[in-house]
């Protein structure tokens, strides 16, 4: 079967794609459009997952790429990728709802990991998932990455990442080594 991820095209973020990178952020995540696919956090969040700022800083920063992923000349996916040292750290990933499940996640990723290693040469690749996510975690288990049982707080109380719905919400740690 051919998937939507054969015909992506990959550019890095410029100020133009801000608020286009903020809906597709948005409706990955948030509200009862993102229930159209799997990623979907509106159980567990309400409020917003990013926001024009947001975006805007890390298209901005000199040690981040917002990778873009195009379909067809249309925004369908995007993911962080920032330089820290001697890893690199991946984040803000959203694939469109309607696309998912179909291997455009998997293509992003494999993207993503192959430009770090060539970009800054690093050998780790970083993410913080919620840790209640269990199946967006199975998911990047299934890609090599692995829980390092290394935590850090949800940041109750800062409205820029969502309102909670639920008191246990944190951090997880997840590493891949790459190849």
């Amino acid at each position: 079967m051919d998937t939507p991820a054969t015909g992506l095209t990959f550019r890095d973020a410029t100020d133009a794609d801000v608020d286009a990178l903020v809906a597709l952020v948005e409706s990955a995540y948030r509200g009862d459009s993102s229930r159209a696919g799997w990623t979907t956090e509106a159980d567990i969040l309400d409020g917003q997952r990013t926001d024009p700022e947001g975006v805007l800083e890390v298209i901005k920063s000199p040690d981040c790429v917002l990778l873009t992923v195009e379909l067809d000349g249309r925004i369908v996916a995007c993911c962080q990728l920032e330089h820290r040292g001697d890893h690199a750290y991946f984040g803000m990933f959203a694939v469109s709802p309607a696309l998912q499940g179909g291997g455009v996640g998997k293509a992003v990723l494999a993207e993503a990991e192959r430009r770090c290693r060539r970009t800054w040469g690093v050998r780790e690749m970083h993410m913080t998932v919620i840790s209640v996510r269990e199946d967006l975690i199975a998911w990047y288990e299934r890609r090599g990455y692995r829980r390092t049982g290394r935590t850090s707080p949800f940041p109750y109380g800062d409205e820029r990442f969502g309102i909670p719905r639920r008191a246990d919400l944190e951090f997880e740690l997840l590493v891949k080594k790459l190849g």
